[in-house]
């Protein structure tokens, strides 16, 4: 029995697939707020919320090495959030989120 727990517990952390996120924000005159997070091996996201009484024009450039950065525009309206998702052909090693977020 200890055996099987010992095999299960160095297990763990092999099950824990999660890849690093830099994010780096230019935020000029609106209350942004973002949540990055890891959806699947191959998709990167991040959640947008605007905090602020005025709507948010934002970029989002998505990177994961060697393959071509992925570009999204939205726009955020005041009190509301978005969620931007970008699939990548490889599984992503570190994912870098450029954020760059004006007012409307």
């Amino acid at each position: 029995m200890k055996k099987w727990f010992a095999v299960l517990l160095t297990s763990l952390p092999l099950s824990a697939m999660a890849y690093p996120i830099d994010v780096q924000k230019e935020i000029e005159g609106v209350k942004l707020d973002y949540t990055a997070y890891d959806t699947a091996y191959d998709i990167g996201s991040i959640s947008l919320n605007n905090y602020g009484q005025v709507p948010a024009a934002c970029k989002v450039t998505m990177r994961n090495g060697p393959e071509a950065p992925r570009v999204r525009r939205v726009n955020v309206p005041a009190g509301k959030s978005i969620d931007v998702t970008a699939k990548f052909n490889r599984q992503i090693i570190k994912l870098r989120i450029d954020l760059s977020c004006k007012p409307e």
